[in-house]
């Protein structure tokens, strides 16, 4: 199979879809790799690097996306790059479709075959190609929490960890899963007074037992999600449902009784964020106030630190992007119900329930259109 790694064209994101190390690994087994002449440069990986490791270099996307017959990448493909999809091409990617219809339909339209690393399950009931960007996401997310809560950024003038007489910054998570967890360990760290909450009373009590009573776990009913959201410096939206929109967990009127200088980060603005007020920003353009309330919604937050991430990412997709490879993707996915679970988009039709639902298209089943 010929794999095509375009560069990513989204601001400010610097990952790439394969490392020369995945390359390596795809022309031993005699696979062909077609990468665009710069796609690992903000992450160090160097042209020659990609070529040492048996691939070719692309001149342009086009060149990438006409020829490959596998496409490898990081981010939602952007309007132009659904364009220059082929019918029954495959493409292999963070999808996030449920809160982007335009992006879906694209895809519908394209004829391609969409996997999404987000919806890729394991025998543990994790995500293991969402978990990697999630636990960078999460310790990002009090990294980007603090500097906002700077008073030059707009913030209330509060240091996490505080100093000897001065108490520190109250810190609330929502939801503790891999985002949630990371946020967690980060903000201790850091000195801070933190609690998580979560409707799981079991994960609750195994990030107790872990943590012991430097971290407060609390479940979240409307009554301690207002208290946790009202008394809190900093509050970090860490909610997932898989696959599906985020629920609008914090609504505008709690926002506007929020403490002025406030901070809130929105983990979870991929899939529509978990704040009424929050919508995608950039790193080019981080921050937005509303009601005094700084809001934090970089909808690739593990683009800043891209080298990291990218590394972390590519060791987790490699041996999918291997199985897709060697057996082509019918047979991969039909040997692989986790590989099958990211399964989105198939031919013009949508095979995950949870999007079929958000964006009112007719739901097929992966059985249904690997049979056809």
């Amino acid at each position: 199979m010929l794999v095509g790694v375009p560069k990513e064209i989204k601001n400010h994101e610097y990952r790439v879809g394969l490392t020369p190390t995945g390359v390596r690994e795809l022309t031993r087994r005699g696979h062909g790799v077609l990468v665009q002449r710069g796609a690992g440069a903000g992450v160090g990986l160097k042209d020659e690097d990609y070529v040492i490791a048996g691939a070719r270099l692309a001149d342009d996307p086009a060149e990438v996306f006409a020829e490959a017959e596998m496409v490898v990448k990081v981010k939602e493909p952007q309007p132009e790059e659904c364009a220059r999809l082929c019918p029954g091409q495959i493409l292999f990617t963070y999808l996030h479709l449920a809160p982007d219809p335009e992006q879906a339909r694209l895809l519908v339209d394209s004829d391609a075959v969409a996997i999404a690393y987000e919806t890729v399950t394991d025998a543990h009931g994790g995500l293991p190609l969402l978990a990697p960007m999630s636990e960078v996401a999460g310790r990002m997310a009090v990294q980007a929490g603090a500097h906002a809560l700077e008073k030059a950024q707009g913030g209330r003038g509060v240091l996490l960890a505080g100093v000897p007489g001065v108490p520190p910054a109250n810190v609330s998570v929502i939801g503790s899963g891999v985002v949630g967890l990371n946020a967690a360990r980060m903000a201790l760290g850091l000195g801070a007074d933190v609690t998580v909450l979560d409707l799981d009373l079991t994960r609750l009590r195994q990030i107790d037992a872990q943590f012991g009573p430097r971290l407060k776990t609390v479940y979240s009913t409307a009554d301690a999600l207002e208290s946790a959201v009202f008394n809190a410096d900093l509050v970090i939206g860490a909610v997932l449902i898989p696959g599906a929109a985020a629920p609008k967990l914090v609504t505008r009127a709690m926002i506007s009784r929020m403490r002025p200088g406030a901070v809130v980060v929105d983990v979870a603005i991929d899939q529509g964020g978990c704040f009424e007020t929050s919508h995608p920003t950039t790193h080019q353009d981080p921050t937005y106030t509303v009601d005094g309330v700084v809001h934090y919604c970089v909808a690739n937050m593990p683009g800043g630190v891209a080298r990291t991430a990218t590394f972390a990412l590519t060791q987790a997709t490699l041996p999918y992007v291997l199985a897709l490879a060697d057996k082509g993707y019918r047979q991969a996915l039909l040997d692989d119900p986790h590989l099958c679970a990211g399964l989105n988009v198939h031919r013009g039709a949508v095979t995950y329930a949870a999007v079929a639902e958000a964006l009112g298209y007719t739901y097929r089943t992966a059985a249904q259109v690997l049979a056809a």
